[in-house]
C-alpha cells in the first residue's frame, strides 16, 4: 500500500504546494511554466496533491487547451523521488481529464530536465529533440454521451501493474486475452486473431472483477458493466433491454464489455417448453456472434458455477478463451493484508498472515482484519489506554482469522479444479 493518497487540490494547500515545486525544481534548470500559470491551473480545478500524514508530498496540475492538456507542474517533495509516486500523481490527473473531453495529455519539458521516469511509466512517447512527451487518452467526446448512457467509464490506468501476485493467471490473460489487442498489428502481421470474448470462471470472491477492470485499464479502453438485474425492471423484458445495452454500446469506438454473473441468464435450458429464461438465454446467444463482428471491442463474462451455463454458451466459436481465476496465492493475499493493515501498525508478519488465510478471498480477508482492529479497539477502551498505547499485533490479526470462515470452502476447490480439467479453454 503506497504511503500517499492523491486527492483535487483545495485553496487551503497553496503553502505546501509552494513548497513542493520549490523543492521539485533542477538547479540551473529555467522551469517551463510559471508558478503563476500553475497556480492558476490549480484554482481551475485542474490540479492533484499526494498527501501524507497530512502533509503534501507531491502536486500536478495541467491546462486545458482544446482537445488538450497539457501538465504544467509534476513535482515530489524531496526525498520522495523515486517511489512511483510522479506515476501515481499522472493516473491522477488523467481519471479526471478522461471525461473533459481531452485526446491527449502532453508535457513539455526543459532539455536538461533529467527526472522523466514518472512519464515513460505511464506510457508516455517522446520526441527526443524537444523533450516532448505525449499520451493518448482514450475515447472521444463525441462519445462521452453514449458511455455515460450505458455507465461506462474509463478507469485509471495502472490497474493491471497494481495487481499483485496471482501470477499465473495474470501471465495467461497478457498473453492470450491483452498482447493481441494492444499489439494488434503484430498480431495481425503474424496471423493471431484477437479475442472477442472471454469468459472468467472460480470460486466466489476470486477478483474476476478486478481482473476484468484492470484489462480494460491495459488496454485504456472504457469499461462497461452489463447488469442484468437492472435491465431486468425495463417495462418491454430483460431479452428487449440486453439487446438494445449491446446496440448502445455499438456507437463506443472500443469497450471491454464485463458481465458479472452471467449464469443468471446464460442458465441450462430445461423442459421442452420454452420460458422467459428461455428467451433470455437465446437473445444473449444471438447477441455474441453480432458482437464479435465489431472491432475494438472485447466481452468479459464471469461466472462462479460454470456447470450452470448453458452448453451452448460454451460453445466454440462464441467465446475464445475460457479461464479460471483460483482463490488469491501467497502474495496475493500479503499485498491484500497490506491494504488492510494501517500504516501505523509497524509490526505485523504479514507473511504470517498471508499464511494464515489460504482459501480466504479478499472479502474474507477484509473482515479478519476489520475484527482484529475492532477487538484492539474495545481491548484499548477496557483497559484505558490512549491512542499512543493502544496497538495492533500479528496476534490481534491471527485470533480474527481463527474465527472467520473462509468463503472458499474445500469442497469449492476441488470442484474448481475438475471444472479446469473438463471446460477451462485456455
Amino acid at each position: 500500500m503506497h504511503p500517499w493518497r492523491v486527492r483535487n487540490y483545495h485553496p487551503d494547500d497553496l503553502d505546501q504546494l509552494v513548497q513542493v515545486w520549490q523543492e521539485s525544481r533542477t538547479a540551473g534548470v529555467h522551469p517551463v511554466y510559471s508558478l503563476a500559470e500553475i497556480i492558476a491551473a490549480c484554482s481551475d480545478e485542474l490540479g492533484v496533491v499526494a498527501v501524507s500524514a497530512e502533509r503534501i508530498v507531491g502536486a500536478a496540475a495541467c491546462r486545458i487547451e482544446e482537445d488538450r492538456a497539457w501538465v504544467l507542474m509534476l513535482g515530489q517533495a524531496a526525498g520522495w523521488r523515486d517511489q512511483g509516486l510522479g506515476s501515481a500523481l499522472i493516473a491522477g490527473l488523467e481519471s479526471r481529464l478522461s471525461m473533459r473531453g481531452v485526446l491527449r495529455i502532453s508535457a513539455l519539458l526543459p532539455a536538461a530536465e533529467s527526472r522523466v521516469e514518472a512519464f515513460r511509466n505511464s506510457r508516455f512517447t517522446v520526441e527526443e529533440t524537444l523533450m516532448y512527451f505525449e499520451r493518448a487518452v482514450p475515447g472521444r467526446p463525441k462519445e462521452t454521451g453514449c458511455l455515460s448512457q450505458v455507465g461506462g467509464r474509463l478507469l485509471p490506468g495502472g490497474l493491471w501493474d497494481a495487481l499483485a501476485g496471482m501470477t499465473d493467471e495474470k501471465h495467461l490473460i497478457e498473453q492470450r486475452v491483452i498482447l493481441p489487442l494492444a499489439q494488434d498489428e503484430l498480431a495481425q502481421t503474424l496471423g493471431v486473431l484477437p479475442p472477442k470474448a472471454v469468459v472468467l470462471f472460480g470460486p466466489p470472491g476470486t477478483g474476476k472483477t478486478t481482473f476484468a477492470k484492470a484489462v480494460a485499464s491495459r488496454l485504456g479502453w472504457p469499461f462497461v458493466e452489463v447488469f442484468p438485474s437492472r435491465l431486468a425492471s425495463d417495462p418491454q423484458g430483460l431479452a428487449s433491454a440486453l439487446r438494445q445495452a449491446f446496440l448502445d454500446i455499438a456507437h463506443l469506438e472500443h469497450a471491454v464489455v464485463f458481465i458479472d454473473e452471467v449464469e443468471e441468464i446464460a442458465s441450462t435450458r430445461k423442459g421442452e417448453h420454452p420460458t422467459a429464461s428461455h428467451g433470455v438465454t437465446n437473445e444473449l446467444l444471438k447477441i455474441i456472434p453480432s458482437f464479435r463482428e465489431q472491432q475494438g471491442r472485447l466481452l468479459i463474462c464471469a461466472t462462479n458455477f460454470i456447470r450452470s451455463l448453458d452448453k451452448a454458451f460454451l460453445r466454440h466459436g462464441r467465446f475464445d478463451y475460457v479461464l479460471p481465476i483460483g482463490p488469491p496465492d501467497a502474495a496475493a493475499r500479503r499485498a491484500i493484508w497490506t491494504r488492510y493493515v494501517p500504516s501505523t501498525a509497524t509490526d505485523i508478519d504479514l507473511s504470517t498472515l498471508a499464511e494464515n488465510t489460504e482459501r480466504f478471498s479478499p472479502a474474507d480477508i477484509e473482515f479478519a482484519a476489520r475484527k482484529a482492529s475492532q477487538h484492539a479497539l474495545e481491548y484499548a477502551v477496557r483497559h484505558g489506554l490512549s491512542a499512543t498505547e493502544a496497538e495492533l499485533t500479528t496476534e490481534h490479526y491471527l485470533e480474527a482469522i481463527s474465527q472467520t470462515r473462509a468463503t472458499v470452502t474445500e469442497a469449492i476447490v476441488r470442484d474448481f479444479l475438475e471444472d479446469i480439467e473438463r471446460l477451462a479453454r485456455t
